[in-house]
């Protein structure tokens, strides 16, 4: 089949949903499928890219253009609506290329819709976030979870978050657009069960499959020796990696390292924002956006893993990553992270935002090691239900069968 894949960023910009994006145009490139990809164009970056099997083209928006509706100019962002100079640019991409199915990742979906027609390509929607229902994507509301959008308070939350304009103007052309969405997307994939249900799939009646994120099967084999890993010491340490936010909980993990004694050293693996705590504890440091290759050493290495986020995670890829080293986790009891860590069995599970809990299970971990090494062998066999040869599979089927029923 020819799959064009729809997504706001790729390669060299890096998260876990551009990762997803890259890995699974890989996977289905090595399974003889053609794949492109059409993404947004960012600044300093070249208009088309030959990535291995994969044509990348970066596409210019008229919103982009204006640099003052973004607070990061880096990562100029598709808007929740057509935009013109996309949709063309789309509809000449898909008319070059002639794709049987259309796969987007967030809102530059919205630039496709008007070109969706009937006898067209199947169109596929990954759903990476709760951004159907929430124009901050993540159903947050004052730093608490939101019980659920209603009009006036969607409006107030994303007046305070973007300022008045631009808050209304997002909130209005998201509403409209996913409800665009909901009646032309053939098919939604939800990254966890949290995604499904935050964004109303199974009650609004629309055709959808939980499929998580995945990682490659050769994960585990690692990069020659880099010089970056000498930072990493010859000590047992534990690892966080993500960016270095509030939202991730990075100050509830300060807060609980903090009242450990003699613990491990804690590595920060990430990228340092706004809200980055300037003050650390002893013993803890940070390695600023270290390479995925390096990261993955790190994971190799480490005691185990904590994702402590107080925000709805969809499904944290580092979690899997951690788990396909054989480490186990400790997350929190939001968003996805239930869907991959098995409390007491492949790691544990602590309530968001509760700094104690938090020490008490990473002192768990710390104190016994038969325990420790027991959950790490449990994480590394459930890994297996998301590598590429488990995950891509369910993908490539839920194309074909589009495909056949079109």
């Amino acid at each position: 089949m020819r799959v064009l894949m729809l997504a706001q960023f790729y390669s060299p910009i890096i998260g876990g949903e551009e990762r997803h994006v890259r890995n699974l145009s890989l996977a289905l490139a090595k399974r003889g499928h053609t794949v492109s990809v059409a993404t947004v164009w960012q600044h300093g970056l070249e208009e088309y890219l030959l990535d291995e099997a994969i044509e990348v083209r970066r596409l210019r928006g008229s919103v982009q253009r204006c640099s003052a509706l973004f607070s990061d100019t880096a990562r100029k962002y598709a808007p929740p609506f057509p935009d013109f100079e996309l949709t063309l640019g789309l509809h000449q991409i898909a008319a070059n290329f002639k794709p049987d199915v259309v796969h987007a990742h967030n809102w530059l979906i919205h630039s496709f819709l008007p070109l969706k027609r009937r006898t067209g390509p199947r169109l596929v929607l990954t759903l990476h976030d709760m951004s159907l229902a929430c124009v901050q994507k993540n159903t947050m509301r004052s730093g608490e979870p939101c019980t659920g959008p209603a009009k006036s308070k969607c409006l107030r939350c994303a007046s305070a978050f973007y300022g008045p304009l631009k808050g209304t103007a997002a909130v209005l052309a998201n509403w409209t657009s996913s409800a665009f969405e909901r009646r032309t997307v053939d098919k939604f994939l939800a990254v966890s069960s949290a995604v499904a249900a935050g964004n109303g799939l199974a009650s609004d009646g629309l055709p959808f499959e939980v499929v998580p994120n995945f990682v490659g099967d050769d994960i585990g084999v690692l990069s020659e020796r880099e010089p970056l890993l000498d930072q990493l010491g010859r000590e047992p340490y534990i690892l966080f990696v993500g960016d270095l936010r509030r939202f991730k909980g990075i100050q509830v993990l300060l807060d609980a390292y903090a009242m450990l004694e003699r613990a491990p050293p804690l590595l920060l693996i990430g990228r340092r924002c706004p809200d980055t705590p300037r003050s650390l504890p002893a013993n803890v440091f940070i390695l600023e956006s270290w390479p995925h290759s390096c990261v993955m050493h790190a994971w190799s290495r480490c005691l185990f893993g904590i994702a402590p986020s107080v925000l709805p995670e969809a499904c944290a890829s580092v979690v899997i990553e951690a788990m396909a080293f054989g480490k186990p986790m400790i997350v929190t009891d939001v968003g996805g992270m239930p869907d991959l860590v098995d409390h007491d069995e492949t790691g544990l599970i602590v309530p968001p935002g509760d700094a104690q809990a938090l020490c008490n299970a990473m002192r768990v971990l710390i104190e016994n090691p038969n325990v420790r090494a027991a959950m790490g062998e449990a994480a590394l066999r459930k890994s297996d239900q998301f590598k590429a040869s488990a995950v891509v599979p369910r993908i490539e089927r839920i194309y074909q069968e589009l495909v056949a029923g079109a």
